[in-house]
């Protein structure tokens, strides 16, 4: 799943300095992280919206628009999708209890 990830935040950082009028990718990193963040939100819902119905392949769909979205807006805040990744590695292994006690 890495390698996947990684091709498409790659895609992503190329598409940052495109034409916005050819990449849709660079149209929203030209509207700002705000926007970014708001298309982001939009797909989150979307994809809750599938899991209540219980419709696996657009659940599917969705959850791909989802991870697409996080990457833009990432993307847009310059924060690498290697960080993101680093972090889930730095908490492999503990208990997700833990985890959210230390940070509260």
């Amino acid at each position: 799943m890495t390698h996947t990830l990684d091709r498409l935040a790659a895609t992503i950082a190329l598409r940052k300095g495109a034409d916005p009028d050819t990449s849709w990718t660079a149209k929203l990193l030209a509207k700002g992280p705000e926007k970014c963040a708001e298309k982001f939100g939009e797909e989150a819902v979307e994809a809750i919206i599938e899991a209540v119905k219980g419709d696996r392949a657009r659940l599917t769909a969705e959850a791909a628009d989802v991870l697409y979205h996080l990457v833009v807006m990432l993307a847009a805040r310059d924060v690498p999708l290697a960080d993101v990744l680093a972090e889930l590695d730095r908490r492999d292994g503990t208990s997700g209890l833990a985890e959210k006690a230390a940070r509260g």
